[in-house]
């Protein structure tokens, strides 16, 4: 199909820029092994930012918190759950370098756990819980832009004392003032990143370009797509000609379900997941699907296996950022903040990006990064450069409303037959 041209969001223009403020400039890009993905098709659609237009502001604002005992003084310890493969391992795959060194540094013990699938998974589980405001054993969350968008308008997460976490000041500037947190009084961007197509080139034997190149009959069975319907649907209203970022219907909106339920029935997805169809991707019982993007490089360092591929779709690719917060029910916000802050350092923060390679928010990781991997100082896909996001047609998915959110869930999860 043709391609729309898009300018670049002024927002994300922006964003992109600070985070190359502190650049070199640009000479040829020489992928480490953490970056390996194919210097061709993956370098031109991660080079995207975070940068899409977020929520609408909460209605109403927040209702005043009732916020429960902070025991940080006596309770040296946080608890926190993020998404699985997000944070830097050591080589044998058992201990996280950063948070031993955090550790050690405060004498604050962490316990981390991979407890996001996906994010109405999560939420539904906890949420009961939080609105009745009890404990649900975590001290950190972390949730993309709109359901963070949820869980601030219904007060369901602590305040942030943002005098008490100086390096908090290294948040990209545009990334300071979201709609959804104004002032980001209550969140701070973990990384962002991108959905596109994911495939084992020995797998399939030929490249795959486009979203409608899921469907062939030698891959029936074997395609696994994502659970977040922003990125899943995202990208088939893409190929169908639909702009997500846009003033779309539900028509359009039910015409890309329509599109996953046909795929369904017809037998080409095997599943449809949160983060664990890596699973399925690792035990070759799929060999190509919709992905996130740094899920694919970890694949490939971990099963040392070139062969794994990631490429914006020729029709354009999806971008979201993830958020950490404090739940309400937390009695250890202090060091939560500690945690939170100590990411926000330049030299830590490039620590995690040289991992996971999504894309980083942290003003002044670009310059620790060159003295870590220079290769990686230059990566479009933890660096972005500006060009790509038009050239590429990368978006995020437009902020919907809350009666729209409700009814655009509804029938995705009877879709899926959640």
């Amino acid at each position: 199909m043709d391609r729309l041209r898009r300018p670049a969001d002024p927002r994300t223009a922006a964003l992109i820029r600070a985070a190359q403020a502190s650049a070199r400039s640009r000479g040829s890009f020489q992928p480490s092994r953490r970056t390996m993905l194919g210097a061709g098709a993956l370098g031109l659609g991660a080079t995207l930012l975070a940068g899409c237009a977020p929520p609408e502001p909460p209605a109403g604002g927040v209702a005043e918190l009732d916020l429960p005992e902070d025991r940080s003084e006596r309770e040296k310890t946080v608890r926190w759950a993020n998404w699985t493969a997000y944070l830097d391992m050591d080589d044998a795959g058992k201990t996280y370098p950063t948070l031993t060194a955090f550790e050690k540094q405060t004498g604050i013990k962490v316990s981390y756990t991979e407890d996001v699938d996906d994010n109405d998974t999560y939420f539904n589980k906890i949420a009961p819980q939080l609105r009745a405001k009890q404990d649900i054993n975590r001290d950190i969350f972390t949730f993309t832009d709109w359901m963070a968008n949820r869980i601030i308008r219904e007060g369901l997460c602590q305040p942030l004392e943002l005098i008490q976490m100086p390096n908090a000041s290294n948040l990209l500037a545009p990334l300071k003032d979201v709609s959804f947190d104004p002032g980001r009084q209550y969140s701070l961007t973990w990384q962002s990143g991108f959905a596109g197509i994911g495939y084992h080139k020995g797998k399939v034997g030929r490249e795959l370009k486009a979203i409608e190149d899921l469907w062939a009959d030698d891959l029936k069975g074997r395609i696994s797509v994502l659970s977040e319907f922003r990125d899943t649907l995202g990208l088939i209203m893409q190929s169908q000609g639909v702009d997500p970022s846009g003033d779309f219907d539900q028509a359009a909106f039910e015409a890309a379900i329509g599109e996953v339920d046909k795929r369904l029935t017809e037998g080409y997805i095997r599943r449809i997941k949160g983060n664990s169809y890596l699973n399925d991707l690792k035990s070759g019982n799929a060999v190509a699907g919709i992905v996130w993007s740094g899920d694919l490089f970890v694949l490939r360092a971990e099963t040392e296996d070139d062969d794994w591929e990631f490429v914006i779709p020729e029709s354009g690719g999806m971008l979201w950022s993830d958020n950490l917060m404090v739940p309400i029910t937390s009695h250890h916000r202090r060091n939560a903040q500690q945690v939170m802050d100590y990411y926000y350092d330049p030299n830590v923060a490039a620590e995690v990006a040289a991992w996971v390679n999504y894309i980083c928010p942290v003003e002044g990781a670009q310059a620790e990064m060159e003295k870590i991997d220079p290769d990686l100082a230059e990566s479009p896909f933890i660096f972005p450069s500006e060009d790509y996001i038009a050239d590429h047609d990368i978006v995020g998915f437009r902020a919907l409303s809350s009666q729209e959110d409700a009814d655009y869930s509804a029938l995705w999860a009877k879709a899926v037959g959640n």
